[in-house]
């Protein structure tokens, strides 16, 4: 069963969230832990899709796409973390870009500051991916992706805005935000891209994070304006301290 089935605030377009250990990966119990959302963005007349993030059962998602009768035209990725696109991580193996290139090859859409994360964690060549700046867009059928550049949990983190609803990844959580201690990292960063970038979108934004670690799977841009700490803090010399 699909957590959510947004519209996207625009007829036809639609955000798919997926869970693993649920939706697929259900025998990983790893994946359970780590409870990455994988989602599938796309235009619902011509049901083309892009996949965001896809790690941790290659199989198992493109089974959802097709069951769904949609067709698989590329790749979003926020970050490099092997935990969102596949690699080793703690001991683990986790099956993502590698493998959907060696099952069903797509572009695989990455900013331009990730860019070396992502091909050595996965193993990807150059010509797999697409580098992207923010500010740039993509056309998915009638669906429009815009890129936000958002780093601080990673040099090249990217969001992405499709109609009213924003894909985050490990850049803002409901009630949280990404780790900046981890290589790459950078406090400053992140909280620019917090208040200057997501925190300027409008209140009824549907926000979609990276991992099922609220209550619920779906807020919006108000709610966390409101009730996310991490968004409420006023200064950056405050910040700095939190974070320290």
């Amino acid at each position: 069963m699909l957590v959510s089935d947004d519209k996207a605030g625009k007829m036809g377009v639609f955000v798919k969230q997926l869970l693993a250990g649920r939706d697929f990966a259900q025998a990983d119990p790893f994946a359970g832990q780590m409870a990455n959302f994988v989602y599938l963005v796309g235009d619902d007349e011509t049901r083309e899709c892009m996949v965001v993030d896809p790690a941790w059962d290659i199989q198992g998602i493109l089974n959802v796409i097709d069951g769904q009768g949609l067709k698989l035209t590329g790749a979003l990725v926020t970050h490099y973390h092997p935990d969102h696109i596949g690699g080793d991580i703690v001991g683990h193996s986790i099956a993502g870009l590698a493998e959907l290139q060696a099952l069903r090859p797509v572009n695989v859409y990455v900013n331009e500051l990730e860019a070396d994360g992502v091909k050595l964690v996965t193993g990807l060549s150059e010509s797999d991916l697409v580098k992207v700046q923010g500010g740039d867009h993509l056309s998915i059928g009638s669906a429009s992706v815009a890129f936000l550049h958002t780093p601080g949990h990673t040099p090249g983190s990217q969001c992405f805005l499709i109609g009213e609803s924003l894909v985050s990844g490990d850049t803002l959580f409901i009630g949280g935000c990404g780790r900046v201690d981890l290589p790459g990292g950078n406090s400053e960063q992140l909280y620019y891209s917090l208040t200057q970038i997501l925190g300027k979108l409008p209140d009824t934004t549907q926000l979609y994070p990276g991992h099922n670690y609220a209550a619920y799977p779906v807020g919006t841009i108000g709610r966390e304006r409101l009730e996310n700490f991490y968004m409420r803090i006023g200064s950056l010399v405050e910040w700095q301290g939190l974070m320290k």
